[in-house]
């Protein structure tokens, strides 16, 4: 009799799937303003997150557009295919009631994330329309704030795992 088989046949506990999705100007990361944004770039992060999604049991999709509509699509199109979404909506931040709507709308957990902190930016950029409705927000920590944001987001789908599909 064989000590210590994992049972190949034994059920798996689904794995958590993460959206990430990359608001306007991040694919121009590593080269824009890098004394705001550092040098990494948007490729250098997702490349990363899938590598910690990994680690940490989470399959990562990460997406980007500089298009209002295609994020607010891509927000609605999660609902049943991710369990959390992580969302830096760059500049529609302070404009788009309509991604606020869409994030509303599908009900997923979802945290915000900026790589600056935005509180020692400009006025405007002070105000988020999603920071009310969103689980937390992590800013001012660069690339590392999406990689504490995936941890997050496995702690909040390690809490709602039996209403997980």
């Amino acid at each position: 009799m064989p000590l210590n088989k994992t049972d190949a046949t034994a059920p798996r506990a689904p794995q958590l799937k993460v959206l990430v999705i990359h608001g306007p100007n991040l694919n121009l990361l590593g080269a824009r303003e890098p004394e705001i944004y550092g040098s990494t770039t948007l490729k250098d992060i997702d490349r990363e997150l899938k590598r910690l999604g990994a680690e940490l049991g989470i399959t990562v999709t990460a997406y980007q557009t500089n298009s209002e509509g295609a994020i607010v699509d891509k927000i609605q199109n999660a609902r049943g295919r991710a369990d959390v979404i992580l969302i830096n909506p760059g500049a529609y931040t302070h404009t788009s009631v309509a991604i606020r709507d869409a994030l509303s709308a599908v009900a997923l957990p979802a945290i915000e994330v900026h790589l600056s902190n935005v509180y020692r930016r400009e006025r405007f950029r002070h105000r988020s329309l999603v920071a009310d409705i969103v689980v937390g927000r992590i800013m001012g920590f660069g690339a590392a704030g999406y990689y504490l944001a995936l941890r997050a987001a496995r702690e909040l789908g390690a809490a709602s795992a039996p209403e997980r599909h």
